[in-house]
């Protein structure tokens, strides 16, 4: 093979197991050079499990990976001077300052005392953190832990860097500067791999992406192939109290050319070939007894693949939000 069209990671049949629980149950794929690929589920699905062997943290029980064409099977080490791992809890160290942490992870991987703190310098300046740069990590909030925590898993200039859950547990304002880095690694020609249960996130920064749940990858494409088919919908999302799951069964006779979902607790997803009638379906809910507080039409977005594709509702991830923090 040309290596120049080699996949910049490659993943055979993996499968690992915890007992009687497979965590990772063979899945396969390949992410090309430059990508930025999602990997998305909710959690418990294999995400981290999938990047631990990935990186050398685990050892697949069955299947084959290989990193930048070196096989990394037998010898999960082999390609670590080409990776960066941020991994979706901080691994750096609470003593030491921002600074001190970012030479020492710069030293682990061979850089000289001047290159590593030159590039401590920029990458704290880059992460605007100059500031807290002589600080304990220890007092660092949330969010400036997270990039911290980026920060040192590209002291040293990976080709490939996997992000594990980058934007979880952090405010909103935090999420959002984690993510226009993250494009701008990605622009600067940085493959990634990230695992997220955030979908806006997914949608607005990955171009492929593989859903996975229960262990298994359910569909892997590029993210604008997996919006095509509904590009020619029309959607609405109603917000409403006192009108019961069941009642969607009333809502389907009484507006047969509509289609009727409820992604969450006390929504109402409706689509049709047609705009959407809003009045109409506000004044059928009110009659029944429903409190409508906002009725407002929606873009298609992944939501809608990911609850036709896997058969979940997205308010299994909405709350894994919620235990988390900020929302993207």
């Amino acid at each position: 093979m040309n290596r120049q069209h080699e996949p910049a990671i490659e993943a055979r049949g993996l499968v690992k197991r915890f007992g009687e629980v497979e965590a990772v149950a063979g899945v396969d794929f390949e992410v090309l050079p430059g990508e930025l690929f999602g990997f998305l589920g909710p959690n418990g699905a294999g995400k981290t499990t999938t990047i631990n062997m990935l990186t050398g943290l685990a050892r697949p029980d069955a299947g084959a990976i290989r990193i930048a064409g070196i096989d990394c099977t037998r010898n999960p080490k082999a390609a670590q001077h080409l990776i960066g791992v941020v991994p979706d809890e901080s691994n750096l160290y609470p003593e030491l300052s921002g600074f001190e942490n970012l030479c020492f992870c710069a030293a682990l991987y061979g850089m000289g005392r001047a290159e590593r703190e030159d590039r401590a310098q920029k990458l704290l300046a880059d992460f605007a953190l100059t500031p807290a740069a002589k600080r304990k990590f220890a007092g660092y909030s949330k969010g400036m832990k997270r990039k911290l925590t980026i920060a040192a898993g590209i002291i040293h200039r990976p080709r490939i860097l996997f992000l594990d859950e980058p934007t979880t547990g952090i405010d909103v304002a935090s999420a959002r500067q984690v993510r226009q880095l993250i494009a701008e690694l990605h622009r600067s020609g940085t493959t990634i791999f990230l695992t997220t249960h955030y979908i806006e996130e997914a949608q607005r920064l990955c171009e492929r992406i593989a859903f996975i749940v229960n262990g298994r990858i359910v569909r892997q494409d590029w993210v604008k192939n997996l919006l095509q088919p509904l590009e020619a919908k029309h959607l609405l999302q109603i917000s409403c109290h006192g009108f019961p799951r069941e009642g969607l069964e009333a809502l389907a006779q009484a507006f047969p050319h509509y289609a009727f979902s409820s992604p969450g607790e006390g929504l109402i997803r409706v689509e049709g070939n047609d705009p959407v009638g809003v009045g109409p379906l506000v004044r059928f809910l009110e009659e029944r007894g429903a409190e409508v507080s906002e009725a407002r039409r929606m873009r298609p977005s992944l939501e809608e693949v990911f609850i036709a594709i896997t058969g979940l509702e997205v308010d299994i991830l909405h709350k894994e939000k919620e235990k988390g923090g900020g929302r993207p």
